[in-house]
């Protein structure tokens, strides 16, 4: 395991291209740790930093409290995983996991007890005399991790490793990532343009936007359901939250589709007064019932989208060139017609509201869940 840290890591290329702002971040023994955003936030170049791919041009890189930002990349204990599987053709599945230990001129008899203990964890044990031609998807991704496995380092590195993979293998793959990571305890960052994954395999997740800038560093948990700001709030989510734009009049959240009360939601609604925000609640937060501590809102149903355990509901709120856009997640058995009317629900508990100008979050008491 190995211990990270970051003290404002800065990644500025000779054309003058900022990729990386001020990173700042303490990563523990053992942690699994996502960096997402858009494409061109600096995911992968972080990545390389930590590699030792790219040189780090201004702050401070630690591994296990050494500076590392001259530090070769052999030295650094680290294994990568990347988005080609970048097997070797002609070697076989025992051959490929055993080409970096045949390198530094380890036993053969060392080789095959690693080697096979390594292919039971990835259950790759009846394939290792096949070429990777003969392999699955998703059993080659098995022998690119596997590959890095079999090194016993302290550091895993892995840059968008199931992208290549069809949905159904990804699910798998993403399950035994986690396995392999909680069997091995080694200190794991990957790298994902895909918020699914991020949520179900990391301890924490660094969200980041396009010029390197990080929003926020937290718990799948806090992510969703605390975000600091609109573009995490729009990130984390699938479908993404819902956002109105409107300003605080009177107490109320007031734009051209709806006029709530928004006393309940914030903690000094007079400090709001007048100011331009945006209403924001996820489509899954909605209810069909009244509730007293809810808001009602009254939409009219564009399109439908039956998924099965849930339905889309794609609805406008308002009317006119002045109706905002909405989707909301129901039960099937609940989906209304399309072109109906249809009233829902938003608990208090589910509201946010952001400030439209700096776009952080506006401070609230209440207690999500």
């Amino acid at each position: 395991m190995a211990h990270l840290l970051f003290k404002d890591v800065n990644k500025v290329y000779p054309n003058g291209y900022h990729a990386v702002h001020d990173f700042n971040m303490e990563i523990k023994d053992g942690e699994f740790i996502c960096l997402v955003g858009d494409s061109g936030c600096g995911k992968s170049t972080t990545l390389r930093m930590i590699a030792g791919l790219e040189d780090i041009t201004a702050g401070e890189f630690y591994i296990d409290g050494k500076l590392a930002n001259q530090m070769s990349s052999r030295d650094r204990g680290i294994a990568m995983v990347f988005q080609s599987y970048a097997l070797y053709p002609h070697l076989t599945v025992y051959e490929n996991l055993a080409f970096g230990l045949t390198l530094e001129g380890i036993d053969d008899d060392i080789i095959e007890e690693k080697v096979q203990a390594t292919a039971k964890i990835l259950g790759l044990t009846d394939y290792l005399e096949r070429f990777p031609r003969a392999l699955s998807g998703g059993q080659c991704q098995r022998v690119a991790v596997g590959r890095a496995l079999i090194r016993k380092v302290s550091i895993f590195l892995m840059d968008e490793p199931l992208s290549n993979l069809d949905a159904k293998q990804r699910v798998t793959m993403r399950s035994e990532i986690k396995q392999i990571h909680r069997s091995v305890g080694a200190t794991t960052i990957y790298v994902t343009h895909d918020q699914t994954e991020a949520m179900t395999m990391s301890d924490r997740i660094v969200v980041m936007k396009s010029g390197g800038y990080v929003q926020q560093i937290g718990t799948p948990y806090e992510l969703y359901f605390y975000p600091k700001n609109l573009f995490v709030a729009g990130f984390i989510g699938e479908p993404p939250m819902n956002f109105i734009r409107g300003s605080v009049e009177g107490g109320k959240f007031v734009s051209s589709s709806i006029s709530l009360d928004i006393k309940p939601v914030v903690k000094d609604v007079k400090a709001l007064e007048g100011k331009k925000v945006v209403f924001a609640f996820r489509p899954e937060a909605i209810e069909l019932g009244a509730k007293t501590s809810s808001y009602a809102v009254d939409s009219y149903v564009e399109l439908t989208e039956l998924l099965g355990d849930t339905t889309n509901v794609y609805a406008t709120v308002g009317e006119g060139e002045s109706k905002t856009n909405v989707i909301l997640k129901v039960n099937p058995h609940h989906t209304p017609t399309m072109g109906a009317n249809f009233k829902f629900y938003i608990p208090h508990n589910a509201s946010y509201l952001f400030d439209a100008e700096t776009e952080e979050v506006i401070e609230s008491d209440i207690k999500r869940h």
